[in-house]
């Protein structure tokens, strides 16, 4: 089998490259005198505090740490469905439901962990609580010196309703939610 060649043919005129230089040192020398914005990060952060959590500058669509949502009570609005923990790709999140009685609500969490080390921030979970219990938080920063302190139980995760506003919001919107899930009230 023969293969082609193609020839190609330069341009007649001599081109100068004083003009593209030039261009180039402008537009080098603009830059430099231009503001700016690099962040020495962690020194300097660009924060975000009306949102709560000490969260970051950062898209709607971030998916940070985990966080379990509370009621105006203090209760966690979790109802331990498991539905999250089904979900989740890495099973890192472990449930044990418990019952209550005479509540507007069956079961609850009695533990709720999550290994972080293992999670991939993939947002399944809190794609499938029914309920908007559990929502990924804008906190990006997880360090820790041991493995252990990644596994964060509920009393680490809960957090008031009114912090995650705009994360909530953001889903809402994203799944076609107009407002939360009807609450039961207690009996």
């Amino acid at each position: 089998m023969a293969i082609g060649v193609k020839v190609m043919k330069r341009p007649e005129k001599q081109v100068s490259y004083v003009r593209a230089t030039l261009k180039g040192m402008v537009l080098t020398f603009k830059h430099m005198l231009e503001k700016k914005v690099t962040m020495q990060y962690p020194e300097q952060k660009s924060t975000d505090r009306e949102h709560g959590l000490g969260t970051y500058s950062l898209s709607p669509r971030w998916r940070g740490t985990h966080r379990m949502l509370t009621d105006e009570q203090g209760r966690s609005k979790c109802v331990a469905c498991g539905l999250c923990e089904f979900a989740c790709p890495t099973d890192c999140i472990t449930i044990v439901p418990g019952e209550l009685e005479g509540a507007g609500i069956e079961r609850y969490p009695e533990e709720f962990d999550i290994d972080m080390s293992r999670c991939m921030f993939c947002g399944l979970c809190e794609e499938a609580c029914p309920e908007e219990a559990i929502v990924m938080s804008r906190e990006v920063e997880l360090t820790t010196y041991e493995r252990s302190g990644l596994t964060f139980q509920k009393e680490q995760l809960l957090v008031p309703e009114k912090l995650l506003e705009r994360r909530l919001q953001f889903l809402r919107s994203e799944y076609d939610r107009e407002s939360a899930p009807a609450r039961r009230e207690e009996a």
